[in-house]
């Protein structure tokens, strides 16, 4: 069978993976020069990332997909537990163990927090648990967690969610927020661990994935954006050539203009996310030094930032520092974003010299707003035309892992298909 896949992102390099590895003859075009997608290395002088992705211990399926294309995930990655320090203070910390004694344990002896504040978490999580990490589709994660003292919403529930969701807290789907609790805190050991990349973001997958395509036979064009998608007397026709097989991995927004004359109400619903930006502001400050690779911060009216990494602590640039600014829609709006960012910094950390602003990166439709209520398009949109993407329906948000199992679950129905095509009478 001949296969398309259209986007070369996270999703469409693990759809490119798995049709390869199924037999099928794959053509791979990305319209940007490089693959990646929205998690990729930017060229230029420094060579940056245009963000700073992290994974966790229960992305099982990006991690797969890793070792597969040959990348050493343990000299890749710095694994380590989960740890919220904040400037000057010690922060959560989950130890090693079984998910429920380890989340316990590192809340109880939260000293930052009141025994009442600790106590309540440990409450509100066991009610959870207890019902399954289910909410209502409408209710906001702002709302799920009504009641708990205010130092766990600002610690705790807002970063953990806008780190998982890039959408605040009061406007973030509870239901997506606890699926995302349930597998990082609770699906096994090791699962809430934090993976922080020690390489740049090409080298992770899309380089080694390039790589290991080519070597099986696989067509794959950069810088060849799809023109016209139609439909063919046995497949699909791209912009000329015939396909048994079509993946749209692109954005959304592609995927939309792709298919609006054959399926307008997929393309309808693929047209309509609304989008949060995210802003990296690297700073360099040469000979300093964070008590952690990563940091967190809270944020204010004038302090746009929830993370800042330590490039030098995870093996890359010694003294460049980014700083990320999810659900940054208001700051990329109010356009000073990168000076408030360091005035940020001069006013809660340490520093040998004084911070310059060395780059600032806008992925301004970074992910969808993951509201309450969204109604996500379908995998599968015609007789052999897939849609793969983060934004597809499905239990996560816009993250690495929900890419990747979207492009593995668009590759087994194109696989199914094409069974069901070859099945005698």
């Amino acid at each position: 069978m001949k296969a398309l896949v259209v986007g070369g992102g996270w999703a469409g390099l693990a759809a490119a993976v798995d049709l390869v590895e199924a037999g099928q003859q794959v053509t791979l075009r990305e319209m940007a020069p490089q693959l990646g997608g929205r998690a990729r290395s930017v060229p230029g002088e420094p060579v940056c990332d245009n963000g700073q992705h992290i994974l966790i211990g229960a992305y099982v399926e990006t991690l797969a997909l890793m070792r597969r294309v040959g990348v050493d995930v343990e000299a890749a990655l710095l694994r380590t537990p989960l740890h919220l320090p904040y400037p000057g203070e010690p922060g959560l910390r989950l130890p090693g163990g079984p998910p429920l004694l380890s989340f316990t344990r590192g809340v109880l002896t939260h000293s930052n927090w009141p025994l009442s504040a600790r106590l309540a978490l440990l409450m509100r999580a066991a009610l959870w648990l207890m019902q399954g990490f289910k909410a209502p589709a409408n209710l906001t994660v702002a709302e799920l967690a009504a009641g708990l003292p205010a130092v766990l919403a600002r610690d705790l529930v807002e970063p953990l969610c806008v780190a998982a969701l890039n959408t605040p807290a009061s406007q973030a789907s509870a239901q997506v927020f606890l699926r995302v609790l349930r597998d990082a805190l609770f699906s096994g050991p090791g699962s809430a661990d934090l993976l922080l990349p020690r390489q740049p973001l090409g080298q992770l997958l899309p380089e080694p994935a390039q790589r290991w395509l080519q070597t099986r036979g696989a067509q794959l064009h950069l810088g060849a954006r799809v023109q016209q998608l139609r439909r063919a007397a046995a497949g699909w026709q791209v912009d000329g050539e015939d396909f048994d097989a079509v993946v749209l991995a692109c954005s959304a927004r592609e995927a939309a203009r792709l298919t609006a004359e054959f399926a307008p109400d997929w393309s309808a619903q693929a047209a309509a996310f609304e989008y949060q930006p995210i802003v990296t502001v690297s700073l360099q400050s040469p000979g300093s030094r964070l008590q952690a690779p990563m940091v967190a911060l809270r944020e204010g009216p004038d302090a746009p930032a929830q993370f800042v990494f330590d490039h030098g602590q995870l093996g890359l640039a010694p003294g460049r520092f980014a700083f990320v600014v999810s659900g940054a829609a208001s700051w990329v709006a109010r356009g000073d974003v990168a000076e408030r960012v360091r005035d940020q910094a001069i006013a809660t950390l340490p520093w040998a010299q004084p911070p310059v602003i060395e780059r600032v990166l806008i992925e301004k439709r970074a992910t969808f707003a993951c509201t309450p209520g969204l109604r996500r398009p379908p995998a599968a949109i015609a007789p052999g035309l897939v849609a793969a993407g983060d934004y597809v329906a499905g239990p996560y948000p816009a993250t690495l892992e929900g890419a990747v199992r979207a492009g593995r679950a668009a590759s087994r129905l194109v696989a199914s298909a094409s069974v069901m095509q070859n099945r005698p009478p």
